[in-house]
């Protein structure tokens, strides 16, 4: 494909307005540690929605959707769907805990909770590896979609791909830390859906889908493997059991309580915990997690299904992409490519806009993972372990290196994987069975360093196990290994739990203080802590009002996602009584927002 003079002006356009404003912030980034990784804590909500939302928004997803929907139809997305029970249980349960523990990163949290050498052992171990390895793992799953893209449409080779993107995020990083991330994730936000819609507009209008009507006409006819019909928001429990199992089942019942996975941590975590840890008040880190859910599940995800669902009409087999794009590397090739593919029917101006959209994409992610990476690695393992006592300004130049590091580590990674999907199953796989630990440390004071430590030992060694057992001829499904990861690793750390050497009284009685945790789980240290009674009417949470509200919040989003699909599919009946069904969630969700409501300051 090749761009034409206003294409090419509207993608420098597009990046100078996202990046230049953001240098801005250089300065004010390189002040302190605090500013460069937390913004000095002066977040408002929206702009820590937003960016969270920009942030899960990266030029891998749509592959992602796509590559889902091609192979197990529209229902098929409820892998990643489910993890709205745990956004939403972040809103009411545990962001305005985030929020009152006032650490820099989510894993100082651990010396904060926990006491002793474990506590330590556990920081330092969790800031080598989600910081650098798993960190990696995530931005070499987005750059490998970047280098997709730039092969199907200009025919690059990995490297060059790599390059370019390479400088663009790398320097922008480095200059103008969190605050400088922030500003290029709420514009490029709105860059980024205004090509999605029109991708999504002119993918159904092509001559061979022939609108909306039509799509929905012709994909309706047509059966996916298995027998699957593609538009079906909920997957076909009587005819294909094993399918219903692994992509609903599995991830509604078990998956998102049980697994660790960025952007869907159980109880909130890596740059999630980043954008709550840096608002400005306990209300601004609610707030910003409930818009993020919000946006991520119901405003995203459809302009990318429409365009899936046309790629089924336009390359029904992988073979007719390869036809289209003869000089496509057959390693790229997969149904996540199908998505790049389709942007072939854009005319000039909206191409440009796309191209633009997905640069926005890559970075408004990649600067947040490195931004992330860079404060575990520095914050929670240079300068905890390696180098305690130096100034601010050592700290930041050290951040800054580490941005540059964990980039060309995450570029090397790019050349070992094969397709978004592939990556999404492994990382579910290896941080399955810790999640429910993550859950219950807030609200169980016997919960230990030595659990964690177990948890993430146990989930590794059952993952490396099963993947010896696979390559020996003995497999196990993933609805089979999922759960069986995650009770091996559940009762180990409970075990731990009361085996283990306790946390010193002094640290739990510490953090209930600070935080200020309720429910029955804190009893007897909440007997001992001798609070004043303003700080005792400040422990009282209404669980009841939160768990409703929960289930509300759930119901709102999902209604108002499946809302949207039914109109698009022509089904007005359903959409309207979907619509009723979010209007009484969202009235329900409002009230519990003011009864379980945080402190505004």
């Amino acid at each position: 494909m090749h761009l034409a003079p206003l294409d090419w002006a509207i993608i420098v356009g597009s990046i100078l307005v996202c990046f230049i404003p953001a240098l801005f912030f250089a300065r004010r980034a390189g002040r302190n540690t605090t500013e460069f990784f937390g913004s000095g804590r002066a977040v408002p909500w929206w702009l820590a929605g937003i960016s969270m939302v920009a942030t899960t928004f990266s030029s891998d997803t749509p592959n992602l959707v796509t590559d889902i929907v091609r192979r197990t139809g529209v229902a098929g997305n409820w892998v990643w769907w489910a993890f709205a029970l745990s956004g939403v249980a972040t809103v009411f349960f545990y962001a305005r805990l985030w929020r009152r523990a006032g650490v820099l990163t989510d894993l100082e949290f651990y010396e904060l909770r926990y006491s002793g050498t474990a506590a330590s052992v556990v920081r330092g171990f969790r800031a080598v590896y989600l910081g650098l390895f798993f960190n990696c793992m995530i931005m070499a799953t987005v750059n490998l979609a970047a280098v997709k893209i730039a092969g199907i449409l200009f025919g690059l080779e990995r490297w060059q791909t790599l390059l370019g993107v390479g400088l663009l995020n790398v320097i922008f990083a480095t200059h103008a830390g969190l605050w400088g991330v922030l500003v290029i994730d709420l514009i490029q936000f709105f860059i980024m859906m205004s090509a999605i819609v029109a991708a999504a507009y002119f993918a159904v209008m092509t001559p061979a889908v022939g609108g909306l009507t039509s799509l929905m006409t012709k994909v309706s006819a047509m059966t996916g493997p298995g027998g699957i019909n593609y538009l079906n928001f909920l997957p076909d429990f009587s005819n294909n059991w094993d399918v219903a199992i692994a992509i609903f089942i599995m991830p509604v019942a078990v998956q998102w309580w049980a697994v660790w996975y960025p952007g869907g941590e159980p109880g909130g975590g890596s740059y999630i915990a980043q954008r709550m840890l840096a608002s400005k008040t306990e209300n601004d880190a609610l707030k910003g997690v409930l818009f993020f859910n919000v946006a991520h599940y119901v405003l995203r995800p459809w302009p990318w299904i429409l365009v899936a669902l046309a790629s089924l009409i336009v390359f029904p087999n992988l073979s007719d992409i390869q036809t289209a794009f003869p000089n496509l590397d057959p390693k790229l090739l997969g149904h996540d490519i199908a998505y790049p593919a389709m942007l072939k029917f854009l005319p000039v101006g909206f191409f440009g806009l796309m191209i633009g959209g997905l640069i926005a994409a890559n970075s408004s992610t990649i600067v947040t993972h490195l931004n992330w990476g860079a404060s575990y690695l520095v914050h929670d393992f240079y300068r905890r372990f390696i180098k305690p006592n130096a100034d601010e300004k050592h700290y930041v130049l050290a951040g800054r290196v580490a941005t540059v590091g964990l980039f060309l580590a995450s570029s090397g990674t790019v050349y070992l994987l094969d397709s978004a999907k592939d990556t999404f199953d492994v990382i579910l796989q290896v941080g399955a069975g810790t999640g429910l630990l993550y859950l219950v440390r807030w609200f169980w004071w016997r919960v230990n360093a030595w659990c964690e430590v177990v948890a993430m030992t146990s989930s590794l060694v059952v993952s490396i196990v099963l993947l010896i057992l696979a390559r020996s001829g003995v497999h196990f499904s993933p609805h089979t290994a999922l759960p069986l990861t995650v009770a091996v690793t559940t009762i180990c750390w409970v075990i731990t739990a009361y085996v283990a050497p306790q946390t010193d009284r002094q640290a739990l009685l510490d953090f209930y203080r600070k935080v200020r945790p309720a429910g029955p789980g804190w009893a007897s240290v909440r007997r001992e802590a001798n609070l004043t009674p303003a700080e005792e009417a400040s422990t009282h949470f209404n669980i009841p009002m939160a768990l409703l509200g929960w289930s509300a919040g759930c119901a709102m989003i999902w209604s108002s996602l499946f809302a949207t699909g039914a109109f698009l599919y022509g089904r007005t009946a359903q959409a309207l009584t979907l619509t009723l069904v979010f209007l009484i969630s969202a009235t329900i969700v409002a009230k519990a927002l003011q009864t379980t409501g945080a402190e505004k300051a």
